[in-house]
């Protein structure tokens, strides 16, 4: 137990020294060219405490359901979905503090679903919620059709779940937050041992008395949590919801998590690395963005960055289990 939590400390030094060293770089450049490399402006700097919890949030989800040992497809058609059940039942009439946990609890019920087919019927869960994906993706757009659908909350509901607050936005506090309550149940609580257990070693953990079913569903349900609430604050920030808004963020969120040290075969992960692994990729964004990079340099580096990730974590549960 002591290698253990040595290992996941030491992963998320790791990405902790690649994020301040990125942050370090930034900073002397845009100190040394203020003019052409606007890091520091009060809007860049703005931008980005609102773009890192749209992932952020999604990601907190999707790493705890990958130390289980499982794999979630379906967040961003969840994102999508609930986002848009909730600001449909706003514009006839429902009272935001009312169609929001109803929003919630279908993203809950979204998971659990995908929890349900992957143990129900022993399906990969990576196919599982590829096929709960594509089918969300369609009963999106039949339960609204393709054109945007606007979120008008009212004011206090708005400012609730997106108000600026001087630099920071309630988006990127509710972010904090959750990463708050998702460390202390990872690492303080019974059942993020659990999860930690049945990801590494599922037959381990049933001889010592874990059901991995019912862990497994838990984070399931979680994964479907964070993606709805992903999109309730997505479409309370900018005021509206499209079909195909969370299309691509499922791999983004999946991203996050590898390159914030989260094995991709499970049991090995920490809260910080993913809330830094989905802060990285947006820092990495925003400076492309800012030197006037072409966008496809983003998916280049991502993808270096993830099975660069990928190898390393490979390397180190080999050394692990030498």
């Amino acid at each position: 137990m002591t290698r253990f939590l040595q290992r996941n400390k030491d992963a998320a030094i790791d990405i902790l020294i690649l994020f301040l060293l990125v942050q370090l770089g930034s900073v002397i450049y845009a100190l040394i060219s203020p003019d052409s490399f606007r890091y520091l402006t009060e809007a860049n700097v703005s931008v980005m405490l609102k773009a890192i919890p749209n992932l952020g949030v999604i990601a907190l989800g999707v790493g705890v359901l990958m130390i289980a040992g499982e794999f979630d497809l379906s967040v961003g058609a969840i994102y999508t979905f609930a986002g848009i059940v909730v600001a449909k039942q706003v514009e006839g009439g429902m009272s935001p503090y009312l169609a929001a946990p109803i929003g919630l609890s279908i993203g809950v019920l979204m998971g659990l679903l995908n929890g349900f087919i992957t143990i129900r019927f022993g399906i990969p869960s990576f196919i599982a919620t590829l096929g709960t994906m594509l089918f969300w993706q369609g009963m999106t757009l039949f339960y609204h059709g393709a054109r945007a659908m606007r979120f008008r909350p009212g004011e206090t509901f708005q400012n609730l779940m997106a108000g600026n607050i001087g630099l920071l936005q309630a988006q990127f506090i509710w972010f904090v937050v959750l990463s708050l309550l998702f460390y202390a149940l990872l690492h303080h609580h019974k059942l993020g041992n659990h999860f930690y257990a049945v990801g590494g070693n599922k037959r381990a953990a049933t001889v010592i008395g874990i059901n991995p079913n019912r862990v497994k569903m838990i984070a399931f349900g979680l994964t479907g949590f964070c993606a709805a609430l992903a999109g309730i604050l997505a479409a309370s920030r900018v005021g509206s919801i499209q079909p195909g808004q969370g299309s691509g963020l499922e791999l983004q969120a999946i991203a996050a998590c590898v390159i914030g040290g989260v094995a991709l075969n499970g049991g090995r992960g920490t809260i910080l690395g993913i809330f830094l692994g989905a802060a990285l990729i947006y820092t990495i964004q925003d400076i492309l963005l800012l030197l006037r990079a072409p966008g496809f340099y983003l998916d280049i580096f991502v993808g270096m960055l993830i099975v660069g990730a990928a190898v390393f974590n490979e390397a180190v549960r080999r050394r692990s289990h030498a």
